[in-house]
């Protein structure tokens, strides 16, 4: 089949082509329209659904630009304003809408005769939002909306001093890269310092949360937010249990081939000891990988890296690039971490990210291009609710592509042994990963399960999870502040509750891909391209399957896949 990434912005027919979101009052008789809406024939019915899903693109995108100018500049006062005024005053007024709107599709009697298998998931997730919805939920998932973003423009704000000049933490990190030990270290622990001095805001930012959270899920008749979250997510296919089999299997799997990697590692620095400072440096002599000089120059390579796999994935980053759909220098002022922001009329996504000219940067940079080639591959599905696909299969479409680029990094760097380098990083990664997915995913279950815990005793149970997945590898000795609150780090427990899982899951999915791709390239690539472009319309599954691999996160897949990596880590 073929693809295209010259796709158009979706016009309206039903509302207005050039409308704009002001006030709830410019949105609301189309609301109105849809709930009053006399559906007498499946072909109304089928019409009433693109009405619907074409004003459900409208405010998503509205929204998801919303939240990208303010984490492009979180000093921006302005830009807050116009995304908090979207969550409090717009989405808590479109809930009862679209739960009225759920309860008229379900009791539609043209609504059996859909072709049931097309429209599974999707009214499979309509009847879980009507189970799920309380009006009283509404000002408390405003309120907790705006709380998680304050995140950003916390962290986005951390800096330290290094030779004289300011970096930001994104930035900052190459000199964890250094030959040089003593900076290491003192880089390392200006960080960690750093990160500390807001250490009391963010806990009390985290209370709040998870107060509010819990709130919610009492609210909708669940014990806990934990339990909530996992209906919510449309997690039909797992269970809290699945994750714990998980965890377990990450220690059992995982945690002694993270030992090995980092005892090598001890090796090749000729050190008598590791520090936490030392995993990501080089032997004396060798500089750091620098695979890229700025923003422009990161694009312009993964551009022919993406060319040299598949020249549509290469046209997916053009397209965004001509459409100013990319941020990716990391500056003073922007939020961390990075992401792909799905624009659901657009269909070409906008990726957000924080390059400090780092290998991480080039993966990160791939993974999201992996992100924004699903998107570009779901926008031609018919409706907004097919293109949401979970983020179990998201997370394969992203961490695919870090594996295969691989072989065309060439374009990133000048010689074999600069290659071999970053593939070794690469898949040391790959593998590394898991005990911090596990870590983070069990830390969650433990704080929604406990919502009414005290500050210490999060900090105890933090550091019991933390050391029961902890190489031995590393010498921590004298770093327990540090360690007792670098959980903080991780933007996902304040922005996205309970998105962490996924990582694992997806990258044993990726894994799986990879290994499909390097017996049969032309193949491979074939299923990953049939798979993203289902979006969301097969279970997740099936959606594996359609990719070609498997959804299985046992003990025994874990360990198969671990040995896999293993051996090509050997053959570098």
């Amino acid at each position: 089949m073929a693809y295209s990434a010259d796709i158009q912005k979706l016009k309206h027919s039903f509302l207005p082509e050039h409308f704009s979101l002001t006030d709830w009052a410019t949105l609301e008789p189309y609301f109105i329209q849809l709930q009053n809406k006399e559906i007498n024939s499946s072909e109304d019915l089928e019409q009433w659904l693109k009405d619907m899903s074409e004003m459900e693109a409208f405010i998503s995108e509205d929204a998801c630009w919303r939240q990208v100018r303010m984490t492009c500049d979180t000093e921006n006062k302005t830009l807050e304003e116009a995304f908090n005024f979207f969550f409090m005053e717009i989405q808590p007024k479109i809930q009862p809408y679209a739960d009225i709107l759920n309860k008229k599709l379900v009791d539609c009697p043209f609504t059996k005769g859909l072709d049931q298998e097309k429209y599974f998931t999707y009214l499979r997730s309509v009847r879980k939002s009507i189970d799920l919805f309380r009006e009283a939920n509404i000002p408390l998932q405003a309120e907790a909306a705006v709380l998680q973003q304050q995140y950003g423009s916390i962290a986005g704000k951390m800096m330290i001093e290094q030779d004289g000049q300011e970096y930001t933490l994104q930035q900052a990190g190459k000199f964890l890269e250094s030959e040089d030990r003593q900076i290491r270290e003192t880089v390392y622990k200006k960080i960690a310092e750093r990160r500390l001095v807001d250490k009391e805001p963010l806990n009390e930012l985290f209370s709040k949360l998870i107060a509010l959270r819990h709130q919610v899920a009492l609210n909708a008749g669940f014990s806990n937010y934990r339990d909530y979250k996992f209906a919510e997510m449309g997690r039909f296919d797992y269970t809290p249990a699945s994750c714990f089999q998980f965890h377990e299997a990450v220690k059992k799997e995982v945690v002694p081939l993270v030992n090995q990697i980092y005892q090598e590692q001890q090796q090749r620095l000729g050190l008598d000891n590791m520090r936490p400072w030392d995993t990501e440096a080089e032997p004396a002599g060798i500089e750091p990988l620098r695979p890229f000089t700025d923003g422009r120059d990161l694009l312009d390579k993964s551009i022919k890296c993406l060319d040299a796999l598949n020249p549509f994935f290469g046209d997916c980053l053009r397209k965004m690039d001509a459409l100013n759909h990319l941020d990716l220098d990391s500056r003073k002022g922007k939020a961390p971490g990075g992401y792909n922001m799905p624009l659901a009329e657009s269909g070409a996504p906008f990726i957000f990210m924080n390059a400090a000219s780092q290998m991480s940067d080039l993966t990160t940079m791939v993974h999201e291009g992996g992100h924004a080639i699903h998107s570009f591959l779901a926008h031609g599905l018919e409706l907004t609710g097919f293109k949401e696909y979970p983020t179990e299969m998201a997370e394969v479409a992203s961490m695919s592509m870090e594996l295969f680029t691989m072989d065309h990094w060439d374009v990133f760097f000048d010689n074999e042994e600069e290659m071999k380098r970053a593939k070794r990083h690469q898949l040391e990664r790959v593998i590394t990963i898991f005990p911090w997915i596990a870590t983070i995913d069990k830390f969650q279950h433990w704080v929604y399960e406990n919502p009414s815990h005290t500050i210490e005793e999060r900090k105890e149970n933090w550091l019991r999870i933390l050391n029961e997945f902890a190489t031995s590898a590393i010498d921590y000795s004298g770093l327990e502040s540090f360690r007792s609150y670098n959980w903080q780090r991780q933007l996902h427990l304040f922005e996205v509750p309970f998105y962490y899982i996924e990582y694992g899951i997806a990258q044993l999915g990726a894994i799986g891909m990879w290994k499909q791709y390097r017996d049969n390239p032309e193949k491979g690539l074939e299923n990953y391209m049939k798979g993203l472009s289902l979006g969301g319309t097969k279970t997740l599954p099936d959606l594996y399957a359609a990719a070609g691999i498997d959804f299985d996160f046992s003990p025994e897949k874990i360990s198969e896949l671990m040995i896999f990596v293993k051996d090509e880590l050997e053959k570098l």
